[in-house]
């Protein structure tokens, strides 16, 4: 599987061991940058491009750092057909692909030891969308709101 990383200067050394991590795993790790550690970049060109390369490659699943991971979350679910889960433990790394069919997680570099990183990918890497129908369901709810901007049966404002 192809596996897309981005990130900002928070989240620079710990994207490179994760692209590391990623191909030790098997994986094919394609780095989206930022290409040198400055730490005045911004995270949203990379978290975008990771995100784009994903939903324009199937089958294929996205990872983006930074500092709290949460800016990364925004800037990854940006990009249409991409469901980004922030990710801070074993649970919400297996869940969000589980139930949500995330196919990008983003992660804190500031708020977790490379080791829990690294086991978070891995468990996001590793489990399969249920398909259970109600999660179906809820997918196909949102996917409906961001084509229409309403779900069908359900006042959205």
């Amino acid at each position: 599987m192809r596996v897309y990383l981005g990130s900002d200067h928070a989240g620079f050394e710990l994207r490179q061991q994760l692209v590391e991590h990623v191909r030790s795993l098997g994986h094919e790790a394609i780095d989206c940058g930022a290409a040198t550690c400055d730490p005045e970049d911004d995270y949203p060109a990379p978290c975008i491009l990771a995100a784009h390369r994903t939903v324009a490659d199937p089958g294929s699943l996205g990872v983006v750092v930074g500092g709290s991971g949460n800016g990364e979350q925004i800037a990854a679910n940006k990009v249409d057909g991409i469901r980004a889960a922030l990710v801070w433990n074993d649970d919400t790394a297996r869940l969000a692909r589980q139930h949500n069919d995330a196919n990008v997680i983003s992660i804190g570099a500031r708020q977790h030891p490379v080791a829990d990183a690294q086991r978070f990918v891995q468990l996001f890497l590793d489990t399969p969308f249920s398909g259970e129908s109600r999660h179906q369901r809820r997918i196909d709810q949102l996917a409906e709101y961001e084509r229409t901007g309403a779900i069908a049966g359900h006042p959205t404002s």
